[in-house]
């Protein structure tokens, strides 16, 4: 594990109850050393971890402008990583670290969690299977108070939506327009992004680090129903079908409401889930589901969404 913040220490208690910690690495030596210290694996320098031939694989939770080169030089290494996101700040950099896992053979991964989140796996298959018909629009909202880290909302929190849309809208959006927003800050605090697909698909995604009230819910609208993925609803209640349809009558259109029905869902932590995919990725040679077509388009769409000075 290279990083040692805030999140990358999530990695690091994680990997660790998996069994595949072998070492931590940070800029700050005397953290690395406490970590190593904790859960009794080696502490190593940034730059020796790359190195080491005594690694496998690597988890960089980075600043993002050190991701890519970083990145690149452990694949060179014969290393496999995983690069949470954004993986890069710039697309030609994101673009780069692509090619390189092409160049090197090794596996490259993004860290987009919520796509191995056991709710919105479970909508995703209910989407792929026909439930609520032909999929027409996503809306993802993602809002609460907080995470003033030196970057703006898009591309701290918009890249989890991103991650989410791409999948089930299976293909690179066509059009991207954003309407962003200085509100408490001196960065974006609020934005909108309206993202057009190729295949008639249309999504909207709503992030804002300045309200008064949390909410993450992503929804599916379909031609024979909507799904509701509410990650703040208690247990059991977090994934919802709706039966709503609407059909024309004439020059209007007539629909029905229908009750929420609440569908089950598999336990387990996302962040548990991503590690296991990447280390079962590891082991058989299988590409990561998150992989380096979806991190350089996911930079490319912030990169448009919000230009960077």
């Amino acid at each position: 594990m290279i990083g040692c913040g805030q999140w990358g220490q999530n990695h690091v208690r994680t990997l660790s109850a998996l069994g595949v910690l072998a070492g931590v690495a940070d800029a700050d030596t005397g953290k690395a050393t406490a970590f190593a210290e904790r859960y009794g694996v080696t502490a190593y320098r940034p730059q020796d971890a790359v190195a080491s031939p005594n690694l496998d694989a690597l988890v960089l939770a980075l600043p993002a402008t050190l991701h890519g080169s970083t990145a690149r030089a452990a694949m060179r290494a014969g290393k496999d990583v995983l690069i949470e996101k954004p993986i890069a700040l710039d697309p030609a950099d994101a673009a780069e670290t692509a090619r390189t896992a092409a160049e090197t053979g090794r596996l490259m991964m993004v860290g987009h969690v919520l796509r191995f989140h056991p709710v919105f796996r479970r909508l995703a298959s209910l989407v792929g299977a026909g439930v609520i018909g032909d999929l027409k629009h996503l809306v993802s909202t993602r809002m609460g108070l907080g995470r003033f880290l030196g970057m703006d909302v898009v591309w701290d929190l918009a890249p989890h939506d991103l991650s989410l849309v791409l999948h089930l809208a299976g293909t690179a959006p066509s059009r991207v327009e954003a309407t962003r927003r200085t509100v408490l800050s001196n960065e974006t605090d609020i934005a909108d992004i309206v993202l057009g697909f190729p295949n008639g698909i249309g999504a909207e995604i709503h992030v804002s680090r300045v309200s008064p009230y949390r909410d993450r819910r992503f929804s599916a609208i379909g031609t024979g129903g909507m799904l509701c993925f509410d990650d703040l609803a208690p247990e059991g209640q977090k994934l919802a079908l709706y039966r709503h349809r609407v059909w024309p009558e004439g020059r209007v259109f007539g629909f029905n409401n229908a009750p929420a029905e609440f569908i089950e869902t598999e336990p387990g932590l996302p962040l548990d889930h991503e590690l296991r995919h990447f280390i079962h990725c590891v082991e058989t040679r299988q590409q990561p589901e998150t992989g380096p077509d979806e991190a350089a388009e996911t930079v490319r769409i912030l990169s448009i969404a919000s230009p960077l000075a």
